[in-house]
C-alpha cells in the first residue's frame, strides 16, 4: 500500500537535513517509536507501538538506511518488524525528500507499506488516516526539537509521547468523515452561475 504525506518545517533545508542524519533524534519525534540499539552499518533496532481501533500493535524490528543522497536531500529507509504478541508483521520502505519552501523546508514522505495479521484487517483509508495523524505529530515534534537544537538547549526531554489510541482514533475518524462528506455532498452543491 502506497501512502504519501507532506509537511513543512520552519527551518532551512540544510538544518532539517542535518537533523534527519541524527537517527536517534528522528526516532524520538515519532509517537510510539523507540530506538533501542545502533546495530552499525546504518542499521538500527527498535520498537513502534500504535493503536488502531481496539487493537494495540507493538512491533519490534530493524530499520536500515538504504540510500542517503546529501546533494538531493533524499533518504530511503527499509524497515520491518513483527508484532510482539505474534499477531502480524509489517514491512515498509520510506523515501524522504526535502525541498525548500520559502524560508523553511517541505518534507515529502512516500511509504510503501505491507501489513499482515491484525493490522491488515483495517482498510487503506484508516491506515492512511492514522499515518497522516502520526506524521503531523512527527512534524510538530521535529520542529520543536530542531528549534531547541538551534537555541543550544538540551533535547533529552523532547521525546514524543506514546501514540494515544483515543486521540489518533478521533482524528482519523474525523478525517474519514470529511472524506465521506466531500465524496457525497460536495458534488451536489449548486452551481453559482
Amino acid at each position: 500500500m502506497q501512502i504519501s504525506n507532506e509537511f513543512e518545517v520552519g527551518q532551512p533545508v540544510d538544518k532539517v537535513w542535518e537533523f534527519f542524519d541524527d537517527i536517534p533524534g528522528v526516532a524520538a519525534c515519532l509517537p510510539g517509536a523507540e530506538m533501542t540499539e545502533d546495530l552499525g552499518d546504518d542499521t538500527y533496532g527498535g520498537t513502534v507501538g500504535v493503536r488502531m481501533g481496539p487493537v494495540k500493535l507493538e512491533f519490534a524490528g530493524k530499520a536500515r538506511i538504504l540510500e542517503r543522497d546529501d546533494a538531493a536531500k533524499r533518504m530511503v529507509i527499509d524497515a520491518s518488524g513483527s508484532d510482539l504478541k505474534g499477531r502480524g508483521q509489517a514491512a515498509m520502505t520510506v523515501t524522504a525528500a526535502l525541498t525548500p519552501a520559502g524560508s523553511g523546508t517541505r518534507v515529502r514522505m512516500e511509504q510503501d507499506l505491507q501489513l499482515s495479521g491484525a493490522a491488515a484487517q483495517y482498510g487503506r483509508g484508516m491506515i492512511a488516516d492514522v499515518t497522516a495523524v502520526l506524521m503531523k505529530q512527527f512534524a510538530d515534534n521535529a520542529q520543536r526539537r530542531i528549534d531547541a537544537l538551534e537555541r543550544g538547549e538540551s533535547v533529552d526531554a523532547l521525546t514524543a509521547k506514546p501514540a494515544s489510541g483515543l486521540a489518533i482514533g478521533m482524528q482519523a475518524a474525523r478525517m474519514a468523515l470529511m472524506r465521506v462528506f466531500r465524496r457525497f455532498f460536495l458534488p451536489y452543491q449548486p452551481n453559482p452561475s
